[in-house]
């Protein structure tokens, strides 16, 4: 039977650890001078070496042989690594959390040692036992018998109770470098003949993300075709990410506010399998270093790019405003996050292509008050598809300035922020209809549909008590469909335009910022 990589891989001395030398400093020092301590906790995210390093610990308080410890090669060593050691324990805490399971390992701590120097508990994913169970294992930890020793091991040590942690020594272990894990799968592929090259590994290590663990597991995804030779293209066509060409199109369309294309893009790729989540989480990367680029010279091996990729990355990035790139990044992030509880994430991406490509239409003038005899300004008065200013009627000496939103985009989706968390369903309202008009006491929204129209009827106390949160008094909404409402929203005007259309209507002077 075939033998995954990160189990034939698995490190059995110190030596063989990546990219802990803080660790393996602290534990061989304490080793050669005898002064171990009775309890470890171990920290750190997945596949970073947690257990394996355990597991280590364990062959050298218990090794046969006098010199660098643990051999690996002697008797115990080996039966360590086989799983048949009698005093070492393995307890996965996910599975055995309960009180009576504590218990039962108070008792057979009173025993000593069957074969070996120690007795050793390895206690994985600690922070799964229950307030009973840490209750009852904590006066044990405390002050355990001089044959025993225990190491923990978590993913969340927030989660553990500040007793316990106070009674442990505490190691971090940190992310691996993609160098490491990239140095370590060429390394690998030579032993099993395979020629990979520099830009695949860098992109295996990449998708690793700091754990040597899944980096294992997804070399072992790809040497599972065949390929003698293993490049870029072949990584991407098995992980299910898709190339820089896609991202860098698809950024471009979207910036352009082509959102039609944008769409008809994504289902292109789509169709060709690829992993909806990967794609939002490489489309954040790009975007990364779109932001990179703007700042940095010479960013290739920041970014892990190949110079072609990188020169047409630099390309984009002057195109690409700070603004976008910030509001795409935020945007994402949220689809991402609603994403991981979806049962089709597909359609939370083509909504956020759709957001993001309206998102950079947000313009804003500037009405500064003139030096001209006071006058009554109503500025519900001005133009329906500029005016989305809020308030009574104001003299021009009463007010400084007056913002205007050129589609009032700005102001809509300012009521969801500190909704969007709590309620992801307000995406299709966000997306479907713009805040027409503000009045005194309604504002009025337009929907693109008659479905959304109904939504927004559903929502209607949401969106009111939402508006009265933001605007500080309660208003009645008005609902129009697009195509029944006798007006026109008009799209996108140019600053200078609106000015100067303000101008000749309010009779003042504009400065515009």
């Amino acid at each position: 039977m075939y033998t995954a990589l990160y189990r034939t891989q698995r490190p059995e001395v110190f030596d063989e650890i990546l990219g802990q030398e803080h660790i393996v400093k602290i534990l061989r020092n304490q080793i050669q001078t005898g002064s171990v301590s009775h309890a470890y906790l171990f920290c750190g995210t997945r596949g970073t070496g947690k257990t394996t390093t355990a597991r280590i610990l364990a062959k050298a308080v218990n090794c046969l042989e006098e010199g660098e410890r643990p051999c690996g090669k002697c008797s115990h060593c080996q039966a360590i690594k086989d799983g048949n050691f009698m005093d070492v324990i393995e307890i996965d805490a996910a599975s055995n959390n309960g009180v009576e399971n504590i218990r039962e390992l108070r008792e057979s701590v009173k025993y000593p040692p069957a074969v070996g120097n120690k007795k050793v508990y390895i206690i994985d994913e600690v922070h799964m036992l229950s307030t009973g169970a840490f209750n009852a294992l904590l006066k044990t930890l405390e002050e355990p018998p001089e044959h025993v020793m225990f190491i923990l091991a978590t993913t969340e040590p927030q989660k553990l109770p500040p007793t316990i942690l106070s009674r442990c020594m505490r190691l971090d272990f940190r992310r691996v470098s993609q160098k490491v894990i990239a140095e370590n799968m060429k390394a690998i592929c030579r032993m099993r003949g395979v020629e990979v090259t520099e830009d695949a590994a860098r992109l295996l290590a990449n998708c690793a993300d700091g754990s040597v663990r899944d980096g294992l597991s997804i070399l072992d995804q790809v040497l599972a075709g065949g390929d003698k030779v293993v490049d870029r293209d072949k990584v991407l066509e098995y992980v299910g990410t898709t190339g820089e060409d896609f991202f860098i199109e698809l950024t471009e369309l979207v910036s352009l506010k082509k959102s039609a294309e944008a769409l008809l893009l994504l289902n292109d790729v789509l169709l060709e399998g690829k992993d909806v989540k990967q794609i939002m989480k490489d489309w954040v990367s790009h975007y990364r270093g779109l932001l990179i680029t703007k700042f940095v010279k010479d960013a290739g091996d920041m970014l892990n790019m190949s110079a072609e990729n990188l020169k047409r990355l630099e390309e984009q990035s002057k195109q690409v405003s700070l603004e976008e790139i910030d509001f795409a990044v935020t945007r994402l992030s949220k689809t991402i996050n609603e994403a991981r509880w979806s049962t089709n994430p597909r359609v939370l991406l083509e909504l956020a292509i759709v957001a993001i490509a309206a998102g950079s239409e947000r313009e804003e003038v500037v009405y500064r008050r003139a030096e001209t005899p006071k006058a009554t300004v109503n500025v519900q008065e001005l133009p329906a598809a500029k005016t989305f200013v809020t308030g009574p009627e104001k003299t021009k000496t009463e007010v400084e300035e007056i913002h205007i939103s050129a589609n009032n985009e700005a102001l809509w989706h300012s009521i969801f922020e500190e909704a969007e968390d709590s309620a992801g369903s307000f995406n299709l309202i966000r997306s479907g209809t713009q805040l027409f008009e503000v009045g005194n006491d309604s504002f009025t929204v337009i929907a693109n549909s008659s479905f959304t129209q109904r939504y927004v009827e559903q929502k209607k106390r949401q969106l009111e008590d939402l508006m009265q949160a933001r605007m500080g008094k309660r208003m009645k909404l008005v609902c129009k469909l697009k195509e029944d409402a006798a007006i026109t929203i008009e799209k996108k005007q140019s600053t200078e335009d609106l000015a100067k259309e303000a101008e000749k209507l309010l009779g003042i002077n504009i400065e515009i910022e």
